[in-house]
């Protein structure tokens, strides 16, 4: 059964930075690509970012660009979200996902975590 626990979350004020992190088990963690989405309050769930299986190639939504950051670590099994310069309107629940390729698309992506909860105050 592949598990996916998401870390880091937390209050952060605008202008500020956190690190979320996701542990995958219970599947090889070289073989996939992961994403991260999240989702606010009372709209849909959105694309932030993405890595390939091999951490080479990476994508991003236009609004984090040049803020955010993901990184994967095949020793610990555990794909990384930088977010540095954070705004209020980051604020929303971050989850991560397996796929076969770091598509935008959610439909996608095969196994999901619970979620950590990004609250940027202004």
């Amino acid at each position: 059964q592949v598990q996916l626990i998401e870390s880091g979350g937390g209050l952060v004020q605008a202008g500020g930075s956190l690190k979320l992190s996701c542990v995958v088990s219970g599947r090889t963690f070289s073989t996939y690509a992961m994403g991260w989405f999240r989702q606010a309050p009372g709209k849909e769930r959105e694309f932030v970012a993405g890595i390939s299986a091999s951490g080479v190639r990476t994508r991003y939504t236009e609004s984090v660009k040049g803020r955010f950051t993901i990184s994967r670590d095949k020793a610990k099994n555990t794909v990384y979200l930088q977010m540095n310069s954070l705004k209020p309107e980051d604020t929303a629940g971050y989850y991560c996902a397996t796929g076969a390729v770091p598509t935008s698309m959610e439909g996608e992506y095969d196994n999901w975590g619970q979620g950590t909860q990004v609250t940027v105050s202004s």
